[in-house]
């Protein structure tokens, strides 16, 4: 049965709702991302947030944003002092958030902002998280959108979490489920996984993806594999199951065909055959050698990437409107740990 969240804010700057948004170079976007959540959050009526996070802009987005915040109570900047990469931006954003429910949002407005107020009422009817599914995909390659249907699934089978498939980071989390999201203590954060690994009552709602207001994306197919190597690697270990199998299924081939090669030899005096066949042999193997040594190379890379226990990202500074006008800056070069 569905619990109805009554929430009121602390006190009338307490914010209700936080939005999250993580960008990288889109300062072609920006004024129209601000221009629409304006728009759908002061007409949905509760106080609210927006925490930009700029993970190491370079075109000029968080000049923008600075420009800006002067006459925008609600928006705060929060700038990395480099490119840290989006899980940890993301995370940055999260932990700086104040309200009781957060959503995540990408500055190019793929995932529109319009789906909030039916967000929030599935928040408010008592689920911790609002997952958004897409249903489509506008604006994307038909060879993007397959490989991303398969991987998705893929990931599903594999992983111990239940990572929904067709789903990106575009969610309302409650703050009980972002306080469990941010206890987790490791640094190769594959974002997806550790939402679903963390669970909480989830409602689902479908919706239409949309092409990007403007700019072009900064992901092209070789860092989409490398996610999802993360994605697999992170939350399952299926990968050294599979070069198990294969070393086992070599060691029967390559064993199969000695004995055939000796039996031909012994029974029928055939010649036994010469280098093609040793090279194929040889070349088969020390294939099936260097893929393993990789595979193993993954998850002993992470375990010593999470042995040297850096920060997860380092604070620049935040900046935010005063009260009386102008802005603030605060924390500069502050090291955050959330995750222990």
């Amino acid at each position: 049965m569905n619990t109805v969240r009554a929430v009121m804010p602390a006190n009338k700057h307490q914010p209700v709702i936080s939005l999250v948004i993580p960008f990288f170079n889109e300062r072609e976007v920006l004024p129209e991302c601000v221009s629409r959540i304006a728009r759908v959050m002061r007409a949905l009526g509760e106080p609210f947030e927006v925490v930009f996070v700029d993970d190491g802009s370079e075109d000029g987005g968080a000049d923008y944003l600075i420009a800006r915040s002067a006459g925008l109570p609600w928006l705060r900047l929060v700038r990395l002092s480099r490119n840290f990469g989006k899980e940890a931006a993301l995370t940055a954003g999260l932990a700086h958030s104040q309200g009781q429910a957060m959503v995540i949002l990408d500055a190019d407005l793929q995932d529109p902002p319009e789906c909030l107020p039916e967000m929030v009422k599935r928040w408010r009817q008592g689920a911790d998280v609002v997952l958004m599914q897409r249903r489509s995909r506008a604006g994307e390659s038909w060879l993007k959108r397959a490989s991303a249907h398969l991987y998705y699934r893929l990931l599903r089978r594999l992983s111990g979490a239940r990572i929904p498939a067709d789903t990106g980071d575009f969610r309302l989390m409650s703050r009980r489920a972002v306080d469990a999201l941010l206890e987790l203590g490791e640094r190769n954060r594959y974002m997806k996984g550790l939402f679903a690994w963390v669970g909480m009552p989830t409602a689902v709602l479908r919706y239409d993806r949309q092409p990007r207001a403007a700019g072009r994306s900064k992901w092209n197919y070789l860092g989409l594999i490398g996610l999802a190597l993360e994605g697999i690697t992170s939350f399952s270990v299926a990968p050294l199951r599979w070069a198990i199998l294969a070393g086992v299924l070599a060691a029967l081939l390559g064993g199969g065909y000695g004995l055939w090669i000796i039996s031909k030899a012994l029974v029928f005096g055939d010649v036994v055959p010469g280098f093609p066949s040793l090279t194929a042999l040889i070349t088969f193997l020390g294939g099936i050698q260097l893929l393993t040594i990789g595979i193993v190379g993954e998850y002993v890379g992470k375990t010593y990437l999470e042995s040297k226990r850096r920060p997860l990202y380092l604070i620049r500074d935040v900046i935010e409107a005063e009260a009386v006008g102008g802005v603030q800056v605060r924390e500069p070069m502050a090291a955050h740990v959330r995750a222990r």
